[in-house]
């Protein structure tokens, strides 16, 4: 937790690696402090097929899944952060957007809480 999840079209790669494109999704994310060090997780998953508007080339859309909790204000701008940070990464990008969703913490389960030595119930237990 959170989770990242980067979905653009192929030609992105041809302006910036994978892992430029990550890293500047991680480092915004870690530098809000709103996450456990290590917790913080990036994937991105280009497109080789895709249909756009008229005249619009390329694609780029972040889905943020993060633990329920944070203020609106904070995953606001935790979201504005993020496209501002791969606007200057991808200035011609033709969109461009972030989500950031709540994950409910009733209903959230992962191998660190049903470890039988976690007895706090620490979903951070072991990182």
């Amino acid at each position: 937790m959170p989770h990242f999840i980067i979905e653009c079209s192929q030609n992105i790669l041809r302006q910036r690696t994978p892992d430029e494109i990550m890293d500047a999704v991680y480092n915004v994310a870690e530098s809000t402090g709103l996450f456990a060090v290590n917790d913080i997780k990036v994937r991105l998953q280009p497109y080789p097929y895709y249909r756009l508007g008229e005249g619009k080339e390329s694609f780029l859309h972040v889905f943020g899944y993060i633990m329920q909790g944070r203020s609106t204000e904070q995953k606001a701008d935790l979201s504005r952060q993020i496209n501002i940070r791969l606007i200057a990464l991808l200035p011609d990008i033709s969109f461009l957007s972030v989500n950031i969703s709540e994950f409910e913490a009733a209903t959230y389960s992962n191998k660190a809480l049903i470890n039988p030595e976690n007895t706090s119930h620490d979903r951070h237990f072991g990182l």
